[in-house]
């Protein structure tokens, strides 16, 4: 197992380096980066997806590339603009409701995407769950207005049941994310009907192969999302998204650009708003320059085992 340590252009989630490690298996590598805060029962679904990436374990691709949207931080609306324009794609995600903004800051940074994109591009706007039920469906009302037309808000409350009153409540479509992926039962939404869209993240939900049933067995377009990997990861989500039998709506997987570094070659970075469909290789010279010091692999060494351990007693 390999550890790296890539610090990011820009403060994202909270977090302004981004660890993980590179697990060997018959095939190649593949990547595990649960973040740091999360337990061993939370991070044993994205190990799962980095072994299934190092055995070789991927369906067939049914297309040769995959659309993505840009990814809008909480900048200003100047930074929003130059991002998105720079960006080629013809979709952008623009991250809304956190903490320490108004809503007012939102919508200037939506309006100023929109002047980017042009009146063909699609916006959409991510909450993390952040709003309550009024809340959500005020702020969600005057975004639309703001973005002349939302493609869709993704993960406006927290909670599946309030996902559910919100898109009874809207016009906009509705996308579930952490309701998903942090969900022990990720049907709840479709047995809810508390969203129009699937946000689905091959690491928290345990692989390719995973995510294509419960693609299947959700019943409503899906995306694919990143969890802010490098170029190895990333492989993965672009492996699924290739594998859908339908895709509709453009994916959120062009954010190595959130990277200083990557580990892998060729790099995946969109080239005219879409992402080649293909493995990345692991480039030695690559790892070494970002390997993390041997504290962070030791700790790194430590979660694997307890991994491990959880999964040992889950089998007895």
């Amino acid at each position: 197992m390999r550890v790296f340590s890539i610090p990011m252009t820009m403060r994202f989630r909270g977090i302004t380096v981004r660890e993980g490690a590179l697990v060997p298996g018959d095939a190649g590598w593949g990547e595990w980066s649960p973040f740091t805060e999360y337990p061993p029962a939370v991070a044993e679904p994205w190990l799962r997806c980095a072994e299934e990436a190092a055995a070789g374990d991927w369906p067939a691709a049914v297309r040769d590339s995959v659309p993505v949207n840009a990814t809008v931080p909480v900048v200003p609306p100047e930074d929003a603009r130059a991002l998105v324009a720079a960006s080629g794609c013809a979709t952008a995600k623009v991250k809304v409701a956190d903490p320490g903004t108004s809503l007012g800051d939102d919508l200037a940074r939506v309006e100023a995407v929109r002047d980017a994109l042009g009146p063909s591009g699609h916006v959409r706007v991510d909450a993390n769950g952040a709003w309550d039920v009024d809340t959500a469906v005020a702020a969600i009302a005057a975004l639309d207005r703001a973005a002349g037309g939302l493609e869709y808000v993704e993960q406006p409350c927290a909670a599946v049941e309030d996902l559910a009153v919100v898109r009874r409540r809207v016009d906009v479509p509705i996308a579930a994310d952490e309701s998903i992926r942090r969900a022990s039962d990720p049907y709840r939404v479709r047995d809810l009907e508390a969203a129009d869209v699937a946000v689905l993240k091959v690491q928290p939900l345990g692989g390719v192969q995973a995510c294509l049933r419960i693609a299947e067995d959700v019943g409503m377009p899906v995306v694919v999302s990143s969890a802010l990997e490098t170029s190895l990861g990333l492989a993965a989500g672009v492996a699924l998204a290739a594998a859908l039998p339908s895709l509709e709506h453009a994916c959120g997987l062009g954010t190595l650009a959130l990277l200083t570094a990557d580990v892998a070659d060729p790099a995946l970075v969109p080239v005219g708003g879409a992402l080649p469909v293909g493995a990345s290789t692991v480039v030695p010279a690559l790892v070494d320059a970002v390997a993390a010091p041997p504290d962070r692999m030791a700790w790194w060494e430590e979660r694997l085992a307890a991994v491990r351990a959880l999964r040992e007693a889950g089998r007895s």
